[in-house]
């Protein structure tokens, strides 16, 4: 008797354990095996590559890191999931002395795939920077497969210097408007707008106007209420048509 019992206890135990570990039809709900899955993750997310480097500004940097981080958090879309990249994993010191730590070393990481990439101003985008020749082969290489390139401010300098604008109409930031139609003359450049998009490349002006351009992509691929919902989230007021903007597709 003693061992019948010991055998039927032992049973139920593993039918406790089977019960607990599956689903309906014997599925795994195992929330990581989901999540360890690439295609999984791919179709459920952009992935948004922001490019730092020394120097980069805090605000082109966090304002569209923050409206595309809070697309996590609504519901019915496909949010983005945003990361940094850099030549280094070691921290980048911004503008205004912010030390960042980056999720990947673009010159020796396998990169997660890049949706959107995105470059921020940095205080070397119209000298130093242009020589960079292993970032700028980084820059034409990932935006080559992404979906959406977005500069903002003086990023739209390394655009440029990689001839991915050479047939885009672009912007940048006002005051270095005559300097960018200086060193890329071919270009057409246009002013007195806050963010141009043109095919995949979205160009700002910058500053706080970043967050304009980054509400923008979000209206863009969301549609208005989620752009609104994001807007009111960071205490922003958003009405696309009152922004002086260029839509060109």
């Amino acid at each position: 008797m003693k061992l019948r019992t010991l055998i039927q206890s032992l049973a139920l135990s593993l039918l406790f354990l089977i019960c607990n570990c599956s689903g309906p039809a014997g599925k795994s709900n195992s929330k990581f095996t989901e999540t360890a899955s690439p295609t999984v993750d791919q179709a459920e997310y952009y992935h948004v590559a922001f490019l730092i480097m020394e120097g980069t500004y805090n605000t082109e940097f966090t304002a569209p890191y923050d409206i595309f981080q809070h697309t996590l958090y609504r519901e019915g879309i496909r949010p983005m999931k945003p990361f940094t990249v850099a030549n280094t994993k070691n921290p980048v010191t911004t503008f205004e002395g912010v030390r960042i730590l980056p999720d990947f070393d673009y010159t020796k990481d396998s990169l997660p795939q890049i949706d959107i990439l995105v470059i921020p101003s940095a205080e070397h985008h119209l000298d130093s920077d242009l020589r960079d020749v292993q970032m700028l082969d980084f820059v034409k290489r990932a935006a080559k497969e992404a979906i959406f390139v977005t500069s903002h401010c003086d990023g739209a300098f390394v655009l440029a210097k990689a001839g991915l604008l050479d047939s885009v109409v672009s912007t940048t930031f006002p005051e270095d408007i005559e300097a960018y139609r200086k060193m890329f003359p071919s270009l057409d450049i246009r002013d007195s707008v806050l963010f141009v998009h043109d095919g995949k490349y979205i160009t700002s002006a910058g500053g706080a106007r970043s967050f304009e351009a980054a509400l923008y992509l979000c209206e863009f691929l969301y549609g208005k209420e989620i752009a609104r919902s994001l807007a009111r989230g960071l205490v922003i007021e958003w009405d696309l048509e009152q922004l002086p903007h260029l839509i060109l597709q």
